[in-house]
């Protein structure tokens, strides 16, 4: 539990940090595409950082959860596969780095459809 609440607040925080820095500090820098593709991957790690803190919240409730220790993973895993994947193409510009991006968006699918498996095993 504390391990997701911790991730979750690590990443809550660089996703602040890194949406500061696009807007303040990449605007005059990158092109308006670029840019974007950073905000994506700023949005996407925010969203999944409530998740993780979400998952470590149901953890207190349902202990020993795998599907939700396993949630938790993929929305890690997630965070760095599809947003680390978004920030570093838009900072180089080194396009086949986008082809890593749909393994982490995989990986946050599973880890919502394991959040729905745990929702349906408390509710049976």
């Amino acid at each position: 539990m504390r391990t997701f609440l911790l991730l979750g607040a690590i990443n809550g925080f660089l996703s602040v940090a890194l949406g500061a820095f696009a807007a303040h500090g990449l605007k005059q820098k990158l092109d308006e595409y670029l840019l974007g593709v950073f905000q994506t991957g700023v949005t996407y790690q925010a969203t999944h950082a409530l998740a993780l803190i979400a998952v470590a919240v149901l953890l207190k409730f349902f202990p020993g959860s795998s599907a939700l220790s396993w949630a938790g993973w993929c929305f890690f895993v997630g965070i760095i596969l599809f947003s680390g994947s978004l920030y570093a193409l838009s900072l180089t510009n080194i396009r086949v780095l986008g082809a890593i991006t749909p393994f982490g968006g995989v990986l946050f699918l599973v880890g919502w459809a394991l959040l729905a498996v745990q929702a349906w095993k408390s509710a049976t």
